[in-house]
């Protein structure tokens, strides 16, 4: 290869690396379609194309949410880490170390109020980025402070799914998580305080179990994968082929499991227009 040759591959190789940013386009998960990245999340993360909706982190589920995007962060004393001393192929702290610079964020399950529909609202995101969404002592301690802080302030309290269930790096103290949970919501139950699920991709395992679908009221967006096990695991077991769409929200809303499926982009406002007639306040 002769110095020209070179020069000019060096040359390609630098102009690539400065003029093509590595986020400039977005590949949709479901239909395979590029998408400008600046556009897609002017949509919501929605694709415009099949219409899939993608995950998005609790800073953005919370401007969606909240009117005018104002809200106020609820801050959760978190639990010791590592209370099993667990190690895999990594130690878990080590783990938890790479989410939390990741995300920002100390755990899985992140707290804000504010007004929804002018509704003074309890809302709680699950982050998938964050381990899976797992379900962990950090994820139930925040459960808990948000029902705290629902009852305390008689506000009704909102939940975004994300879940791959139960954190196995904790063991049984990740599943104690589900009966606790479970009587935080009794208790908002009893009191007359609205509790509402919002059920993205993909909620299973112990959250589903538990919390995820306790709401007075089930909200899914489309396509999203909500169950217990996995479809092959319930294949393996029953040895019959599962119908099409078994663990979509469509599926799910059709069976009567979850009560309405909603467009990201119509979330708010009909969860506004819910939130005032749970709590009859004026239209």
């Amino acid at each position: 290869m002769s110095w020209l040759t070179r020069g000019r591959a060096r040359i390609k190789q630098i102009l690539a690396k400065r003029d093509t940013p590595d986020n400039l386009w977005t590949k949709c998960r479901n239909c395979g379609a590029m998408l400008y990245t600046r556009e897609f999340e002017a949509n919501l993360s929605v694709c415009p194309d099949c219409g899939h909706h993608e995950r998005i982190g609790p800073a953005a589920r919370f401007a969606l949410l909240f009117d005018g995007g104002q809200y106020e962060r609820i801050q959760v004393e978190m639990p010791a880490d590592d209370p099993l001393k667990f190690r895999d192929q990594k130690r878990y702290p080590d783990r938890l170390k790479a989410a939390r610079t990741t995300t920002g964020e100390a755990d899985a399950l992140v707290l804000a109020k504010g007004t929804i529909g002018r509704v003074p609202s309890i809302v709680g995101v699950q982050d998938f980025a964050f381990m899976g969404g797992s379900m962990g002592i950090g994820v139930g301690a925040a459960f808990v402070k948000g029902a705290d802080v629902a009852l305390a302030e008689r506000r009704p309290l909102v939940i975004v799914t994300a879940a791959g269930g139960a954190r196995m790096q904790e063991g049984i103290l990740s599943l104690m998580q589900m009966p606790r949970t479970t009587v935080m919501v009794a208790r908002m139950r009893e009191a007359g305080i609205p509790y509402v699920v919002v059920l993205t991709d993909p909620t299973t395992g112990g959250v589903t179990a538990s919390y995820a679908m306790l709401g007075d009221v089930h909200i899914a967006e489309p396509g999203a994968l909500i169950g217990f096990a996995g479809a092959r695991v319930i294949e393996s077991t029953i040895r019959e082929k599962l119908p099409e769409g078994f663990q979509r929200a469509e599926y799910l809303l059709e069976h009567g499991m979850v009560d309405m499926v909603v467009r990201r982009h119509e979330l708010a406002e009909t969860l506004g227009r819910l939130l005032r007639h749970l709590t009859r306040a004026p239209a």
